[in-house]
């Protein structure tokens, strides 16, 4: 925003975690923006959403004083009258990089610098501009005309989330300089190479192509990182992280960090969970007589589906026991832990609210590999974000506590992160633990293995993230983890559903008694209504079991082998084996490790390894 406040745009509230969050650049059709950190936001227009697991998990990673997950503020129509309060319900931006640039007389110069004029439309918040007034264009020898202004399309960021405006006057004068006189900003050839791009000082007549802004030749001609935070109005001082010149729309300059948990029964019957997942209504209440216009709201509203089956009286008791036993621990170290107690129990749930499935038998020829089958008609996913980094995204390589410079949402220490849910349906696949153990004891997958842990050293290393041995999530993980993708590839070809939008979660735990075997392919949508079956159905048996099938037989040979099948990730230190574009990768929205952790080899014979596969014949 400006400052007087004025409308500039919308963002669907799910794009507020995933594209643009705080820190993030939104590039609106004239002007640019960043979101300003969750301090500033309107927390009372942030809905709680209620994940005690989750909420458990992020208070280890960002702090005891985290009090909850809250809905990023929307507006409830899509039909706003510009002029009344909720015209003005959405997050907080303001205008960044502070540099424009003038489409007709090519100045450059900061948005407060007195020369440019914010042009705002209320009814169309969209069109709102900066103009460059009265404009004589670049020889000044025009009639004076407002001319459009558009954001500089050049800006620094380093490795520790920080992201400053380009330095103009220091590049063009190669370094500190009294000189501030005005800046032009022109191309010099047909193409819009770096090379043909030029800034030009008018007073002293220096200048210089932006291709010495870029590669080996950025380091000598641009200045150390200030640490700045545009979105938090703040410098960390000195940073040692080389800057790097980015352009505005570029994905590199801001990568969430988030986690997410799967929201399963946690009480013993249907309507305990109700309550449980209801709580925001029933927190304040103290009678059942307030309980009973609640609940007589609730039903006309439909906030909280399914609430109309249950009397007051049994609301009540099941709010006292919630209450009773509201003193139980949370162990915020082990989110998929939980998750996989309630996919593996003999009696799957059926009942609940966000969670339904159904048992089915496992696909005919396969069930010596794996030992049961879960469709998943209803499920609800919670993610919270709880920072972000910038030029490389940091999760990739395992913990995402160490690494890479992770950038805060808010000046101080939050007392909530911005959240969202989402509803879906998916498949899960429990494999069978004897046969994964006596694959993962064999000598060629031992090797295999090895071959992957010294990639992930080396990768790790390169980047100087500490314990460069930690955080290998190990053989029985590239297994299932490659085997996931290879099913989403599969599937998105007969499910409705593109690659981008199907997902994958694997348990792979292999320390304590409980080990853990499985994946779970799902998809989900940001409505309350959830997708529509069309994955669901592909689990049954017959389905599954062609497409288990032709997922192994597509993989076997890749199109670009041999180089793929006879890749070695300890010479590259990249964190993967025979795994390409063209066999395995799949779009990173579906990767919960960002491509990495993948090998064919693990799964079926390739033409380079044939001893280290799981699935030996199909």
């Amino acid at each position: 925003m400006s400052k007087q406040r004025a409308p500039v745009g919308s963002v669907r509230p799910s794009q507020l975690l995933w594209t643009y969050g705080p820190g993030a650049l939104i590039d609106l059709p004239n002007i640019s923006v960043v979101t300003m950190g969750i301090d500033s936001w309107e927390q009372d227009r942030c809905l709680p959403v209620q994940e005690k697991r989750l909420l458990a998990a992020v208070q280890k990673a960002l702090g005891p004083q985290v009090q909850s997950l809250r809905l990023p503020p929307f507006s409830k129509s899509e039909v706003i009258d510009p002029t009344s309060a909720e015209a003005y319900v959405g997050v907080p931006v303001k205008p960044f990089p502070r540099w424009l640039r003038c489409v007709k007389c090519g100045m450059l110069a900061p948005f407060d610098s007195g020369l440019f004029e914010l042009k705002e439309n209320r009814y169309r918040p969209e069109a709102t501009r900066f103009v460059h007034k009265g404009c004589k264009g670049s020889k000044g020898d025009q009639p004076p005309k407002d001319a459009d202004a558009v954001p500089a399309r050049f800006l620094l960021a380093c490795k520790n989330g920080h992201l400053d405006d380009f330095p103009w006057l220091w590049f063009v004068h190669s370094g500190p300089h009294s000189c501030r006189g005005t800046l032009r900003f022109f191309e010099s050839g047909a193409s819009l190479q770096t090379e043909n791009l030029w800034v030009k000082c008018d007073d002293c007549g220096l200048a210089k192509s932006m291709a010495h802004a870029f590669g080996s030749m950025g380091k000598e001609n641009l200045p150390g990182c200030r640490g700045r935070h545009p979105h938090l109005n703040a410098f960390d001082g000195e940073c040692d992280a080389e800057p790097r010149a980015v352009l505005l729309g570029a994905t590199n300059t801001w990568f969430p960090i988030s986690i997410s948990a799967l929201a399963i029964p946690q009480a013993k019957d249907s309507l305990g969970q109700l309550v449980e997942d209801g709580w925001k209504f029933f927190l304040d209440v103290e009678s059942s007589e307030e309980l009973a216009f609640v609940v007589k709201t609730l039903k006309k509203s439909g906030d909280l589906l399914g609430i109309e089956k249950h009397s007051v009286e049994s609301i009540w008791t099941a709010i006292q026991s919630r209450i009773e036993g509201s003193e139980d621990s949370v162990n915020e170290d082990d989110i998929k832990g939980p998750e996989w107690q309630v996919l593996t129990d003999p009696n799957p749930v059926n009942d609940y609210p966000h969670f339904m499935s159904e048992t089915v038998n496992a696909p005919y020829g396969f069930e010596g590999r794996i030992a049961r089958v879960l469709l998943l008609k209803r499920l609800r996913e919670v993610n919270a974000l709880i920072g972000f980094t910038r030029v490389e995204a940091q999760d990739v390589g395992g913990d995402p506590d160490t690494g890479l410079g992770k950038a805060p949402l808010s000046s101080h220490k939050p007392e909530w992160v911005p959240a969202n849910q989402v509803h879906g349906e998916g498949i899960f696949i429990q494999f069978d633990e004897q046969s994964i153990a006596e694959w993962e004891s064999r000598p060629a997958v031992l090797a295999l293995n090895q071959r992957l842990l010294l990639g992930h050293r080396l990768w790790r290393t390169k980047r100087r993230i500490a314990a460069p041995d930690e955080g290998y999530p190990g053989a029985r993980y590239v297994l299932l983890h490659t085997l996931a993708h290879l099913l989403i590839r599969e599937m998105a070809l007969e499910c409705g559903y593109n690659a981008a939008s199907i997902r994958e979660r694997v348990y792979a735990s292999a320390t304590g008694e409980d080990n853990q075997a499985g994946i779970i392919i799902y998809t989900a949508a940001a409505d309350s209504d959830g997708t529509l079956g069309g994955l669901v159905e592909l689990g049954k048996p017959e389905n599954l079991e062609r497409l288990l099938v032709q997922a192994l037989r597509r993989a076997r040979i890749c199109s670009s082998d041999p180089l793929c099948s006879e890749h070695d990730p300890q010479k590259d230190g990249k964190l993967h084996g025979a795994a390409c574009h063209a066999c395995s990768l799949v779009p990173e929205t579906s990767c919960e490790r960002g491509n990495g952790y993948l090998d064919r080899a693990m799964v079926v014979e390739t033409v380079k390894n044939a001893d280290a596969a799981y699935f030996k014949s199909f």
